[in-house]
């Protein structure tokens, strides 16, 4: 009981937005504005609560395994952003990430981890591109990359912590809906 209280307090800590306190025009460069970047997109933020959501209900290996898929493939894509190669329908692979990955949770079959991997890792790509290609003037490329990557690793440990503290499948799935809903809405507004 006190693991799934810890879990769930990390978890609220997590995926609470950071206050931007300092006054100013000044804006954030490297480390900094890579980190708020995801966490200033609902989709993002649906989307990557979703891959860790989606380690717990697989578990085992997947635990580190599809995490570990996105955050590769993301810096993948964030890469290709920076470099100025298009992507074709980013806006769409990023809503289309939020709704399918809302969706498996939400069907709750088991599948292969590599399948997971692939899966996620595929989205990850857009979720990338559009952190590299939104990065700000002047901000320190690696700098800004691991900000994006570390505030992607915190959310997906949020999300596994949301999903050991629900630890019943169906509660899981329940949350799958949501996301997917929410993506939906998202889409079409």
């Amino acid at each position: 009981m006190a693991l799934k209280r810890s879990l769930l307090t990390l978890s609220m800590l997590l995926a609470a937005m950071p206050a931007v306190a300092h006054t100013g025009s000044h804006e954030p460069s490297g480390f900094g504005a890579g980190f708020l970047h995801p966490l200033g997109g609902f989709d993002h933020t649906l989307a990557m609560l979703a891959v860790g959501l989606f380690a717990a209900q697989l578990g085992g290996r997947a635990f580190w395994a599809v995490p570990a898929s996105f955050v590769s493939m993301m810096l993948v894509g964030g890469a290709m952003g920076l470099m100025g190669i298009e992507i074709p329908a980013v806006e769409i692979g990023i809503a289309a990430s939020v709704v399918v990955l809302g969706a498996v949770l939400a069907v709750g079959n088991r599948c292969l981890v590599s399948v997971a991997m692939t899966l996620t890792g595929m989205f990850a790509v857009f979720h990338g591109y559009a952190h590299g290609a939104e990065m700000p003037v002047g901000a320190a490329a690696a700098l800004y990359c691991l900000g994006f990557a570390s505030a992607t690793a915190l959310l997906h440990g949020a999300g596994l912590a949301i999903g050991l503290v629900l630890g019943h499948r169906q509660m899981i799935r329940v949350a799958g809906a949501f996301v997917s809903v929410a993506g939906l809405v998202l889409s079409l507004s």
